[in-house]
């Protein structure tokens, strides 16, 4: 499974071009709920000094008013990335008053669904449509499914690194069909191993009992009155209680060539499914209860830990991102919050990311028939729930094989890669990262989740407590920071163009809003 990246790396170093594998670009994405100052879910509109979350590039909404995204451009320096990231947060925490940003992934005192307040994007038929969209995923699924945070981590190769690589496989195809194969060999390793990023950096092995209000939770064990928890889980995020959909399991979305990705992508958005239907388009009075009753009502519905992307145009739909200009990044979405590092993502892990993405797209990558999809799957669940069960096993192919013993493996296939990228830098972060992963790997109490419900027994925290301190610490650390003028600028220029962009979309829109409905679907 590992020949192609030893002939690849073997190949980029006689001809001196190993250099080619630095400077891909990163970027990320990460959620955080605004809780007040007791830990409620805030019930505040979006803080107009952050401006549009319509059109701000930097700071937007994800499903709840109260669910801030940050967005960072993506960088060749992982530490320029970070550091942008920071800044965001120090311009957020200036402008949020009596509210702080929630430090884990699971929300607490969700006091029913309707505790968490449904993003807003105001008059325009584009901001109209983000809106109902939430409220169809909440009649879907609920509203506190929509409100767990993580991170996103997007890397793409460095544009020199392509013609290179083409070279080296002989490969005589138009550059960006080249390029977006290598780039869906990717997604499919990210299914296939992607199981060691919940082990690694999985940061939920609790939750607060009112996530779970109304529901089973049989299959927890209490650690108090308040929190429950699974003994050997690393991210309950990932889990069955987390980001799921049960009408998507027969969707049979293909990760083996670009085409039959966006084309079974397509069909789910096409695809009328009944208990949808059951809900209905709108209500009595007329309002929108949904954008539709197919499978998937837009393709960001799909819920995956990797997904294939391109920027998007005005009025695009991603699938015809893709059609029309291939694939230009990927998105690995599997990332919960850390919580002992303020921005939620600290260094080491970013280091670590990068180096598995491109280890992921080097590797060899056999296509994902249906079965394997359904291994892999099932392997990253299993690791969700009980990734630190001792001597755990995982499917690999057609046997059974140690975690602990796999995930050493894939370490020991990135060595050389991390070497590489380490090669003209003098302290070495990728291979330091690479072996404090390798020490996760062979004692288990060092992995996040365990040193979580360490902290919690040893100090006698419940979920609610631990959260709401590392969030305060969080606070008092970024109200301490000071922004420079040029980050300074740059935020507050993107605040006040915001909110004159999103004037400009609502007084230039023309047609109803159902007009703007069949224009984008068709």
């Amino acid at each position: 499974m590992y020949k192609r990246i030893k002939d690849t790396l073997q190949k980029l170093s006689l001809s001196d071009q190993s250099h080619i594998l630095c400077d891909g670009l990163k970027g990320l994405e990460k959620e955080s709920l605004r809780v007040n100052k007791q830990g409620g879910i805030s019930q505040t509109p979006h803080p107009i000094n952050l401006g549009s979350a319509l059109t701000n590039p930097y700071i937007t909404t994800d499903y709840s008013e109260a669910l801030l995204e940050f967005i960072t451009p993506p960088f060749k320096s992982s530490t320029d990335t970070l550091a942008f990231m920071e800044s965001v947060h120090t311009f957020t925490y200036q402008h949020l008053e009596d509210e702080m940003l929630w430090a884990t992934s699971m929300p607490c005192i969700v006091d029913g669904d309707l505790s968490i307040p449904i993003a807003n994007y105001g008059s325009s038929n584009s901001g109209k449509m983000k809106h109902v969209y939430r409220i169809g995923l909440w009649h879907r699924y609920g509203r506190s499914m929509q409100a767990i945070a993580g991170i996103h981590f997007n890397y793409s190769l460095a544009e020199e690194f392509w013609p290179a690589y083409q070279k080296i496989n002989n490969n005589t195809q138009d550059s960006q069909v080249f390029i977006s194969e290598c780039y869906m060999d990717m997604t499919r390793n990210l299914h296939r191993y992607g199981w060691l990023v919940l082990y690694l950096f999985g940061a939920s092995p609790a939750i607060c009992r009112s996530f779970l209000k109304g529901q089973d939770h049989t299959s927890f064990d209490a650690f108090d009155s308040g929190t429950l928890y699974k003994k050997y889980a690393t991210s309950l995020r990932m889990s069955d209680i987390g980001y799921k959909n049960d009408s998507q399991s027969d969707i049979n979305i293909s990760y083996n060539s670009l085409s039959e990705y966006i084309s079974r992508l397509i069909a789910a958005t096409e695809k009328p499914f009944r208990a949808y239907e059951e809900i209905g388009l709108k209500d009595n009075t007329g309002q929108h209860l949904q954008l539709n009753c197919n499978v998937l009502q837009i393709e960001n519905e799909y819920y995956s830990n990797v997904r294939p992307k391109q920027v998007i145009q005005a009025g695009e739909r991603p699938s015809e991102a893709l059609h029309k200009r291939g694939v230009k990044y990927v998105e690995l979405r599997s990332v919960d919050l850390n919580p002992f590092a303020p921005s939620g993502i600290d260094q080491e892990q970013l280091y670590f990311l990068e180096a598995f993405m491109i280890f992921c797209l080097l590797a060899d990558s056999p296509l994902l028939s249906k079965n394997a999809k359904l291994i892999a799957d099932k392997n990253q669940a299993i690791v969700a729930s009980e990734g630190r069960k001792p001597n755990l096993e995982l499917q690999k192919t057609n046997e059974s094989i140690s975690l602990k013993t796999w995930g050493l493996e894939l370490c020991d296939e990135m060595t050389e890669l991390c070497q590489i990228l380490d090669s003209n830098v003098k302290e070495k972060p990728y291979s330091a990262a690479l072996k404090k992963q390798v020490q996760k790997l062979k004692d288990v109490t060092l992995t996040p989740s365990a040193i979580i419900l360490k902290l919690m027994s040893e100090k006698g925290l419940p979920f609610f407590k631990f959260a709401m301190s590392q969030s305060q610490q969080h606070h008092d650390y970024f109200n301490q920071q000071v922004l420079t003028k040029a980050q300074s600028s740059l935020l507050n220029e993107a605040q006040q163009q915001s909110i004159s962009d999103q004037q400009q979309i609502e007084s230039a829109d023309a047609g109803s809003f159902e007009e703007h409905l069949v224009q984008y679907f068709s």
